[in-house]
């Protein structure tokens, strides 16, 4: 463990280094069947159920290529700009842990299936930051170590671990990205908005569910610190296995403070992996950083190389679906919003949203208002996701289309989306079972225009001599007297009606 020091402010450490961030990002793949073996796949199953000779690593037992998992690779590479191989192969990467049986994993090394590419990412303000991407590479995922007895899940001060092997040989494409540098001050925003651009693309092409809280997307984050940006890169460490978009950042600003606080001190940074401590946003130290020739890769004597056909990869270019920044600039021109208020949509995670209220017949307009007004707030002082609201789109074109028919205002439909988020129904039933509908009776609404007429007798000489000011009184009057639901418009009519 390295020994505990003093953390520097982050915008401290700014003034005096320069940071320099790597992610790769590890993405499984949601295929059916392992990438070696006809295993099947499945989130949750017992233990040591969902395996094979092959992902068990037993004697004599051979891979076969997962064609759906080479395809998928593909589209990944072919989404973020990388150039695909004409042919590449799979290589052993040597190394004993409990959860890899085999004693080695079988990846890609010097021959990856992607290569040279870039993503252009939007940060909150709007900024365009490109990250160059070195490769994107095939490899299968090892088991899961449960440490029990000690604390936290850790293996210091457990009695004993368990192994499930259910997860080896599951399909992983990892991405690689060149170091990341100009970044700044904003590396920690670069590092989150990247990953979550890359799940968005995920989730696009459905190669995978891109649920990080069940590991489908990792990142490792490496750091480095210089003096200048014109100094040679420093050490690096690497945060391993990071699977939010919080703690993504929050990783990178706790490695950027700590790595300062040694080089402040004439201390040296140690290539090495660390451990993430979400209860703590800190890392620790894990173990010394292995490079390539410790791993001693060698290809795998047992696959042939793959070997994509130019056809079948001009095939799959041209099925790409609308790539998530495609898709946010026409909605942005069909929807016409300010790019301000594109941006809040965005970062509110409201696009989607927002897509299907406008699909199920409401205007742009009119889900904006709904999605980034009241249940924005409720989102916020609840502390959830917009998408985790017990609301659906189809639910808010429903609302919206009621205000619109005229048969509630926009205060009676807020008390009916808190009927609607309490469980009560759709909105119509809502509205149905607390009696929300406007009132536009002229019969009720004149007995309350006399009633308050009477009750301000002043109000209809003014209104008789021209000042029309005083319709506002007994219009609130009346909208009082019936609990928000008269029709304010008619109102306006049968008071003008009454005094003249």
């Amino acid at each position: 463990m390295s020994a505990a020091v003093d953390l520097v402010p982050f915008e401290e450490a700014l003034k005096r280094y320069d940071p320099v961030i790597g992610l790769e990002v590890h993405v499984e793949l949601g295929t059916r069947t392992k990438m070696f073996c006809p295993a099947e796949v499945e989130f949750g199953g017992e233990p040591n159920t969902q395996v094979t000779p092959v992902s068990l690593g037993l004697p004599g037992a051979l891979p076969v290529v997962n064609r759906t998992a080479v395809e998928s690779a593909i589209k990944i590479g072919l989404a973020l700009n990388c150039q695909i191989a004409e042919s590449c192969r799979f290589a052993r990467k040597n190394y004993f842990y409990p959860d890899n049986p085999k004693n080695f994993q079988t990846s890609q090394y010097d021959e990856p299936i992607a290569f040279d590419g870039w993503l252009d990412v939007e940060l909150e303000d709007g900024e365009i930051f490109r990250v160059e991407i070195e490769r994107a590479h095939m490899e299968e995922d090892a088991g899961k170590n449960t440490h029990v007895g000690g604390t936290g899940g850790r293996i210091q001060g457990a009695e004993y671990s368990l192994v499930d092997y259910n997860r080896a040989g599951i399909p992983l494409v990892e991405i690689v990205t060149r170091p990341i540098t100009g970044a700044g001050e904003r590396a920690p925003e670069v590092a989150r908005a990247y990953v979550h651009a890359l799940r968005d693309i995920f989730r696009t092409l459905d190669v995978s569910e891109a649920r990080m809280e069940r590991g489908n997307v990792r990142a490792d984050v490496n750091l480095s610190l210089r003096p200048t940006p014109d100094s040679p890169l420093g050490t690096r460490t690497e945060t391993k296995n990071v699977n939010s978009f919080r703690s993504i950042e929050r990783a990178v600003r706790y490695e950027v403070s700590r790595q300062a606080a040694v080089l402040d001190t004439s201390g040296t940074i140690v290539q090495e992996t660390r451990h993430w401590h979400e209860d703590t946003s800190s890392t620790s130290s894990g173990r010394p950083k292995s490079d390539a020739e410790d791993y001693r890769y060698f290809p795998e004597p047992d696959l042939v190389p793959v070997a994509p056909s130019r056809d079948w990869v001009e095939e799959l270019r041209a099925a790409l679906p609308e790539l998530p920044a495609e898709r946010r600039r026409r909605l942005h021109a069909e929807w016409g919003y300010a790019d301000a208020e594109m941006r809040d949509v965005v970062n509110a995670g409201a696009l989607d949203l927002i897509e299907a209220t406008v699909a199920a017949g409401t205007s742009a307009a009119g889900a904006r208002k709904w999605w980034m007004g009241e249940l924005a707030r409720k989102a916020k002082s609840d502390e959830v996701e917009l998408a985790d609201l017990p609301v659906t789109p189809a639910q808010i074109s429903e609302l919206q289309g009621l205000v619109d028919s005229g048969r509630i205002n926009d205060k009676l439909a807020r008390q009916a989306l808190e009927g609607v988020l309490a469980g009560e129904g759709d909105p119509t039933a809502v509205v149905q079972a607390r009696g929300l509908e406007v009132v536009s009776d002229d019969g009720p609404l004149l007995e309350a225009i006399d009633a308050a007429l009477a009750a301000q007798p002043d109000i209809a000489d003014k209104i008789r001599g021209g000042n029309l000011g005083p319709v506002g009184a007994i219009i609130g009057a009346v909208m009082k007297a019936t609990r928000g639901q008269a029709d304010a418009g008619r109102v306006r009519e049968l008071v003008l009606e009454r005094v003249s």
